[in-house]
């Protein structure tokens, strides 16, 4: 059975994005992409809500987001290969290759996908995952702490959701990100 892994990047005091809707201060530099490249060959799938999906798009329809860089280049390969569902109630189509649209996050649904997948599943963005959370689906959490304090926007984790965690790895890099991986302690693995 594959994991569910909340990946985020974040603010040191817990936001994705600062409350003008900011997060140009999250950009994580080549280093942490080629780490982030590496940690993502496991996944064989993303879980999306409109607003992420619409955003992660870029990397297979804006040839400018894979010129940024080698390492880019190569996420935008990965991303690509990997499987998408994208859940939203007003998305009309997807745009990208691999991908369903899903009009609603039914649990058991995801749970049958974990049980079939050949690789991890990576939940991103807080709203969506707040229904995984609150489901027990959540095996994973990794966070890419970015040493900044913004004061307030769209928080990382929903509220009144408890998940006890262990420290599973962590990885320093020279830009002052550090990546932190828990494990649940109600997962079986």
């Amino acid at each position: 059975m594959s994991n569910m892994v909340f990946s985020v990047i974040g603010s040191l005091d817990g936001y994705i994005a600062d409350e003008r809707g900011n997060f140009d201060w999250a950009y994580p530099g080549e280093e942490v992409i080629a780490f982030l490249n590496a940690r993502s060959e496991g996944v064989t799938t993303h879980l999306y809500g409109r607003r992420m999906y619409e955003m992660m798009a870029v990397w297979e329809t804006d040839p400018a987001a894979t010129a940024q860089s080698p390492e880019s280049a190569a996420f935008a390969e990965i991303w690509k290969q990997a499987r998408k569902v994208v859940y939203s109630t007003t998305l009309e189509a997807v745009s990208t290759r691999n991908t369903q649209l899903e009009r609603t996050f039914d649990p058991l649904a995801v749970q049958q996908i974990k049980d079939e997948s050949d690789g991890d599943l990576y939940i991103e963005g807080p709203t969506l995952a707040a229904h995984a959370f609150r489901a027990g689906l959540v095996d994973r959490v990794e966070i890419v702490v970015v040493p900044i304090i913004v004061g307030g926007g769209t928080r990382i984790y929903p509220e009144h959701v408890r998940l006890d965690l262990e420290l599973d790895g962590e990885q320093r890099f020279t830009n002052g990100m550090v990546h932190l991986r828990y494990r649940s302690l109600r997962s079986p693995t």
